[in-house]
């Protein structure tokens, strides 16, 4: 989506559960203060959408609020998971079905280590680690129902299906090596993209994959490519994070790269992600749960909200203030007056990173 003759962007705001209100406000602060300087209007809409609401009503997301989110340039999450609520019936009536309804089949997550943060790989420093996640999002188990039989007994069968399409496959793997693309000549490198899968257990719906990726990667001769089963790219994560430029992979194996992912890059409070699909309406949100027993207390890391804000504006082709967020970021982590992404040990609380952040801007 490019957007960057418009004066204003409205952009929806869910700041949900938790913290994430808390977290949200910070990123709004530093979006303003991002835009304010490249002449970019915003219009905050905000939507009270979570936890709180599906207790007072019984509602998770209903159909006239989607009919609106449909007309905004961009919605900002903030977290969803609220105590007395069962879980999974925020996150599949909330998140998974914004995802479905909207038609997000990317889930973009950086994997980037600042300068100033501390990585858990010995030897291992911001050049080493700087690479993309691209999850498939809207397939795989997460798409089917899974049945039960003979529930509690000694005879319990539990089926969990998984669903793989060529389209939903071509599409996400197509996304990988333009953005692959684009991302080396912005770089000034060659571009590269990998695989990411079990086709050697899981031979029908991941041998798809393959043969996808096989077929989509001839029509991009300037891009390298490998492919690695999930195990062995996992191993890679922590042995040798740096031979990563974009990764692409299923659904599952995604949500569960993508959190290794965080910890390289020093945690949950710094990672941001976004459900994209290009040219429509997309939903950006902080990697990070709702964390309600430290909600309201201000030690909740804005971080990955921050960040999240300038995926948001990247998406939206306003690079400009994308990239002004960042580098304020990466200023104050380069600053060393944030201790700790820990609730309780960053050393300044929610509101004054944000502050900081934004007086960097």
């Amino acid at each position: 989506m490019m957007i960057q003759s418009k004066k204003t962007i409205r952009i929806a705001v869910i700041p949900g559960d938790g913290i994430g209100p808390e977290v949200v406000a910070e990123g709004l602060k530093v979006l303003s203060a991002a835009s304010n300087k490249f002449g970019v209007g915003l219009e905050t809409i905000m939507y009270d959408i979570g936890g709180e609401r599906y207790l007072r009503t019984g509602e998770t997301l209903p159909r006239s609020v989607l009919a609106e989110l449909q007309m905004m340039d961009a919605i900002y999450f903030g977290a969803i998971g609220h105590p007395q609520v069962p879980p999974g019936v925020l996150e599949r009536g909330i998140l998974i079905r914004l995802r479905l309804e909207l038609d997000l089949y990317v889930n973009l997550r950086p994997v980037k280590l600042y300068s100033g943060v501390e990585c858990p790989l010995k030897g291992k420093g911001p050049e080493h680690i700087d690479f993309v996640v691209l999850r498939e999002n809207t397939e795989d188990v997460y798409a089917v129902d899974g049945s039960v039989f003979a529930q509690h007994t000694s005879r319990e069968v539990a089926l969990q299906p998984a669903l793989y399409t060529r389209s939903g496959t071509e599409r996400i793997i197509r996304f990988a090596f333009t953005y692959a693309k684009e991302r080396a000549r912005k770089r000034g490198k060659i571009g590269k993209v990998t695989l990411v899968d079990k086709a050697n257990v899981l031979t029908v719906g991941h041998g798809l994959y393959r043969r996808v990726f096989e077929e989509v990667a001839a029509q991009f001769p300037d891009v390298a490519t490998e492919t690695l089963y999930v195990d062995v790219a996992a191993m890679e994560f922590v042995l040798h994070p740096e031979r990563f430029d974009v990764i692409v992979t299923t659904n599952l194996f995604g949500d569960i790269l993508t959190d290794l992912g965080a910890a390289l890059m020093g945690g949950l409070g710094v990672a941001p992600s976004g459900n994209v699909h290009p040219g429509r309406v997309s939903v950006f949100e902080p990697v990070h749960g709702s964390a309600p027993d430290i909600a309201g207390k201000g030690l909740a890391c804005p971080i990955a909200a921050i960040l999240t804000a300038a995926l948001m504006m990247d998406h939206l082709g306003l690079a400009d203030v994308g990239s002004a967020i960042e580098n304020a970021v990466a200023g104050a982590l380069a600053s060393g007056k944030i201790r700790s992404f820990q609730a309780g040990q960053m050393g300044l609380s929610t509101q004054q990173v944000g502050d900081l952040i934004a007086g960097l801007v």
